[in-house]
């Protein structure tokens, strides 16, 4: 499916741009292989992300989910980003994990290493996490989409977990969340049969929000990122804990989470510099307090 993690371009800054905002929370010297790193919008609020092995299609090994992992680490650390934006080329998004990496490996090699288990690192994410996703998203890239709270597609995108056809099944997700996102049947045909869908098939079942031309699907996740940043940023995490609370818990504890994330913003600035500025018809200025 994609070649091992080998000649990507090495990306080192010096440290005037990490300064200028490339990079930030990374000490001088800091480098990545496999992904490129930014912060994007007007107020620089959003953390952005490409996955940068365009040989491979995005095909995601190992130390190319470890840099995600410590960009995103970043980003979270990062007071002034409200947002994080994940994405790939017009051509892959990600075309699935790297197989040779998993080629000879035992059940011994991934039971007891736990093998995937930092793959995850996107669905534990306090902020918001938007992927936009052009061409293909398919085995690992399309767990890695579903990892994200929102995803936004090209017009000519797609969706898949082929895994079923290599004789495994997916590890990352796959049957979970797609699960989750479109319903037992379409769900169980993609897995058992390997078959993809396009965007628009997507977009009905529920798995992407909104569809766009190809070369517009990364401006306007960041548009929504920008959007999202302007928010209180710790009303924002209550909020996506809130909703993914939906996912884990029934509905009676869904309400009594939502209840108490809801009491809880009583007790921050946030919510009464909001309501304030509601009833005096003026912007609200959110301190993240």
């Amino acid at each position: 499916m994609a070649a091992l993690c080998r000649g990507a371009a090495r990306l080192t800054l010096p440290i005037c741009q990490i300064r200028q905002g490339l990079y930030r929370g990374y000490s001088a010297g800091s480098s990545f292989q496999y992904i490129l790193v930014e912060r994007k919008g007007q107020s620089q609020n959003v953390g952005f992300i490409q996955l940068n092995r365009p040989k491979a299609l995005n095909a995601l090994c190992d130390g190319l989910i470890n840099e995600l992992n410590q960009a995103l680490d970043s980003f979270e650390s990062d007071p002034q980003v409200g947002a994080i934006v994940i994405t790939g080329s017009e051509k892959a998004f990600a075309a699935g994990a790297d197989i040779k990496e998993m080629q000879n490996r035992t059940f011994q090699d991934c039971y007891g290493g736990s093998f995937l288990a930092h793959w995850n690192r996107v669905s534990s994410a306090r902020k918001p996490v938007i992927a936009a996703v052009n061409g293909f998203a398919l085995g690992g890239g399309c767990e890695l989409a579903m990892m994200c709270d929102i995803i936004y597609a090209g017009e000519k995108a797609q969706f898949g977990q082929p895994e079923i056809l290599l004789g495994t099944i997916p590890g990352a997700g796959g049957t979970q969340r797609l699960t989750r996102a479109v319903g037992k049947s379409l769900a169980m045909e993609m897995v058992l049969t390997g078959d993809r869908i396009s965007a628009q098939e997507a977009k009905q079942a529920g798995l992407v929000s909104k569809i766009y031309p190809a070369d517009k699907v990364v401006e306007e996740a960041i548009s929504c990122g920008e959007k999202i940043a302007r928010n209180s940023k710790l009303i924002v995490s209550m909020a996506k804990e809130s909703v993914n609370g939906a996912f884990e818990l029934s509905l009676a504890e869904g309400n009594k989470l939502e209840k108490r994330l809801f009491y809880s913003t009583f007790a921050t600035e946030d919510r009464k510099e909001g309501m304030t500025a509601f009833v005096e018809k003026r912007k609200a200025n959110f301190t993240d307090q």
